[in-house]
């Protein structure tokens, strides 16, 4: 039986909650910035996760609140330079400090590293976000604890297409029954399970609802000592914290 060899993370929602109150503001700012009254509420963003990546996003939200829009000229160009922008203004939230990493995932990648596990990154967002938030959060070596960053359009199909799991994988020359991957949302377990990966969820407000058909387990976090994590479906937690050990024990239970 393959061992555990490698932990591959989502990072928005996952490593850290980002949504609401990063990618969305920046999302609002770029607006503004521009001269347009689109304003994207608490619950308005919400519906527009189901889309996965930002410039997909934007092109959502004109197909659904003004269709008119995508019909003018230049209008790539200009979702892309409104992606820009938004990027811009995320990287100035996360220098801030405003976002920190959600409780227990220090603690994991700490345990990971002690003992001897590979870690990996596979997100729809941009490389720059991801370096920005691991910096923010992790100190200026917050990049270099992850051997690959498979991260944005490096691959022509975003989650639930299981292609940035897959590049990953290739990247680190590893088998997917050799690695576990860590998701908060549907679409990301679809990716990874579309890859061959055994997945373990971690939910936030947005997922909380959603239905992760073909997880190992589903929680509300990872958990610290005063945080017990909870489980809300898969094999029952020993203990108040999900662990390097929890996790070995989980993957081997799936492969039998």
């Amino acid at each position: 039986m393959t061992e555990l060899q490698a932990l591959i993370f989502d990072v928005d929602g996952t490593l850290a909650d980002t949504e609401r109150d990063g990618h969305r503001v920046a999302f609002n700012k770029a607006f503004a910035d521009a001269g347009l009254d689109w304003d994207w509420s608490i619950a308005r963003y919400g519906e527009l996760l189901r889309v996965t990546g930002g410039k997909e996003r934007i092109r959502q939200y004109l197909s659904e609140d003004h269709p008119e829009v995508l019909n003018e000229p230049g209008i790539d160009a200009r979702i892309r330079e409104l992606h820009a922008a938004k990027t811009r203004h995320y990287v100035a939230l996360l220098e801030t400090g405003a976002i920190p990493l959600r409780p227990g995932v220090r603690r994991l990648l700490d345990e990971a590293e002690a003992e001897g596990l590979r870690l990996a990154i596979a997100t729809t967002t941009t490389p720059e976000n991801v370096t920005a938030l691991l910096e923010a959060t992790l100190g200026s070596e917050g990049p270099y604890r992850f051997e690959v960053i498979s991260a944005g359009d490096i691959v022509p199909a975003k989650k639930p297409a299981p292609d940035i799991f897959t590049h990953a994988l290739e990247a680190m020359n590893l088998p997917a029954e050799a690695c576990l991957a860590l998701e908060d949302s549907d679409n990301g377990v679809r990716s990874a399970r579309g890859a061959g990966l055994e997945v373990v969820v971690t939910t936030n407000d947005y997922t909380r609802e959603q239905v992760f058909d073909g997880a190992l387990a589903v929680l509300d976090g990872f958990g610290e000592a005063d945080q017990p994590a909870t489980v809300l479906a898969g094999p029952a937690l020993e203990g108040s914290v999900v662990d390097i050990a929890t996790l070995r024990a989980w993957v081997s239970g799936a492969k039998g």
